[in-house]
């Protein structure tokens, strides 16, 4: 199983905003922290919020935080919101009829991988991933102050 970038920034975000949960976040914040686009981080954030995982608050000191508490925010969950396509084969797919379906032991054995890798992400919450707080603060933070002041001097 291989999950997209797009899934792995989003639970990245969802980390950054366990970490930082005493104040809004903005996607400049964890696009200064990780070294990801903006623009990017935009759409994630736009979906995350659409799923119910996050809540935005509008306005000039606006921004966004976790809608639920991190232990009731299941990974597999997450993983199959922005996942929209889990199919690990093309035989999965409705439109791709596959010739030997009928007698063909694959489909059977790859959907038990899929089930198998969704249940192991089903036993863990975004709090799991989150087991030193302070320590992975830090480092987001001395992350986003490397890129603030690498940006920096290159415009000089």
């Amino acid at each position: 199983m291989r999950l997209t970038t797009y899934t792995d920034y989003s639970l990245r975000t969802m980390m950054y905003l366990v970490v930082k949960s005493e104040r809004l976040a903005t996607i400049r914040d964890i696009s200064a922290a990780y070294g990801i686009s903006g623009n990017h981080l935009m759409k994630i954030v736009h979906q995350l919020g659409q799923a119910g995982f996050i809540e935005t608050v509008r306005g000039r000191h606006g921004g966004f935080r976790l809608a639920r508490p991190p232990e009731q925010i299941n990974l597999a969950e997450i993983v199959r919101v922005m996942e929209p396509d889990l199919e690990i084969a093309p035989c999965f797919a409705q439109e791709n009829a596959c010739a030997i379906a009928p007698c063909c032991g694959l489909q059977h054995v790859l959907k038990e991988a899929l089930d198998a890798f969704l249940g192991v992400l089903g036993r863990y919450t975004l709090a799991d991933l989150v087991q030193s707080p302070r320590q992975l603060a830090g480092l987001l933070d001395t992350a986003s102050v490397a890129r603030t002041s690498g940006a920096a001097t290159a415009a000089v």
